[in-house]
């Protein structure tokens, strides 16, 4: 592999996604922060959850078999543009109505499949472009690119709901959508797999079967699915009710129409995951990922507990703004275990199952959390959770059969460093 252009592929990749992912952050801020001021219910988030992440579930069962089998490039390329489509279809619904919350939901969906489609195709294709000496540090930078841009996304959508019209937010995520796919189907080649050219001689189901017979007959991946299982669940609170709980604390400090707290609090943690992920990407973590990944748990329970403590708006960014900076430390060395163990041909499938679980999990997680947030305060859940957090990583450090199999694996002829595993695509097919 040249090392100028693996460097060149990886840089404009990584800038396609950065593009698309703006455009969607700005959606999905939008839309979260619309429900959540309207209704102020524990309920109607667990709606806007499973709207968003049930789709993916269900698509995922055939993304993973379609991400080893057919193009990784075409699929993300073809799933970025059907987003695009339902966007704009949505704009034109607020455009014309009122009361759109049921469009909300109904597009979140659609946008979800989407979604669900193109994670596993990402996930997969990155080692392909990737020498895998280098993944620790490029998974570091590209979650460092990704909380720039969550970093500015809340205030574009701030901005855009005060000055402009809810419909323009969804014009631009067409907008960028499509830079991002022009850079990527224009300028960026991802080889396809020789192996995959076994696949397309099985059918669907046979390929599914074999992805999941692959990762529950390996020991450390069943592992994996549990401990990640776990912290899918208890992130939960964390993760998806802070901005009702910001709401029902401070925004009654705020004007109706202001977006400020919503956007400080979103921009606090995403400073910190910006800094952490710059963190991890120069630092490239222990050798031993899982090492670098209980402290991260760690830091993100301690953190997760102090959320339901402070009532002090101040107090409470710092807080989100070290809970963000934890972030990166669990997902990148999580991420950069699966590509280093799991064999290039059955990425795809991998992934994909390790995407159904989580958002399985959070789905879970959100049926529990959202309807005990309307009969319970917010902070408790909290609390709870970030002692669950911590219970599990000091369980990741006691399970040392488990601990052990975290230490890197060196790079084999038969990792992305290695070309003559791979071949350039030849036609449209393989975009």
């Amino acid at each position: 592999m040249n090392n100028t252009n693996w460097k060149k592929n990886v840089i404009l990749f990584l800038v396609s996604q950065a593009i698309t992912l703006f455009g969607s952050s700005i959606v999905q801020f939008a839309i979260v922060w619309y429900v959540t001021k309207q209704t102020q219910s524990g309920v109607m988030m667990m709606l806007m959850i499973l709207c968003s992440f049930l789709p993916q579930i269900l698509v995922s069962l055939f993304a993973g078999v379609w991400a080893d089998r057919y193009s990784r490039k075409l699929m993300i390329a073809l799933a970025d543009g059907c987003i695009a489509v339902a966007t704009l279809v949505l704009a034109f619904i607020i455009m014309r109505s009122d009361d759109f919350i049921w469009a909300l939901l109904i597009i979140s969906a659609i946008r979800s499949v989407g979604a669900g489609i193109q994670m596993p195709a990402v996930n997969a294709a990155i080692p392909q472009i990737v020498p895998q000496e280098k993944l620790m540090k490029i998974s570091g930078i590209n979650s460092s690119m990704q909380s720039i841009i969550n970093l500015v996304t809340p205030a574009v959508a701030a901005a855009v709901l005060k000055w402009g019209a809810f419909e323009h937010i969804m014009f631009i995520d067409v907008l960028t959508a499509a830079i991002g796919i022009s850079v990527l189907t224009i300028f960026v080649p991802i080889p396809r797999l020789e192996k995959t050219e076994k696949l397309e001689k099985t059918g669907y189901f046979d390929d599914l079967k074999a992805g999941v017979s692959y990762t529950m007959s390996d020991s450390f991946l069943r592992k994996v699915l549990v401990i990640s299982g776990v912290f899918c669940f208890l992130i939960v609170p964390a993760a998806f009710l802070n901005v009702l709980m910001v709401t029902r604390i401070f925004g009654a400090d705020f004007a109706v129409d202001d977006y400020t707290y919503l956007t400080l609090n979103e921009m606090a943690f995403f400073i910190g995951a910006l800094l952490g992920g710059l963190a991890i990407g120069a630092w490239g973590g222990f050798p031993n990922r899982l090492k670098t990944l209980g402290y991260g748990g760690l830091v993100f329970g301690i953190t997760t507990i102090a959320i339901g403590v402070v009532d002090v708006f101040w107090v409470y960014l710092v807080i989100m703004l070290i809970t963000g900076f934890a972030m990166p430390f669990n997902n990148v060395p999580f991420m950069v275990l699966l590509q280093e163990k799991v064999d290039p041909d059955k990425q795809g499938r991998v992934f994909s199952l390790m995407q159904i679980i989580s958002s399985f999990v959070m789905l879970l997680g959100i049926s529990v959390f959202g309807p005990l947030a309307d009969v319970m305060p917010i902070q408790w859940l909290m609390i709870g959770s970030g002692i669950g957090l911590i219970l599990m990583t000091i369980a990741v450090f006691s399970w040392k059969s488990f601990y052990r199999e975290g230490v890197m694996v060196k790079p084999s002829p038969e990792n992305v460093g290695d070309d003559s595993a791979l071949r350039e695509p030849g036609d449209f097919g393989n975009l």
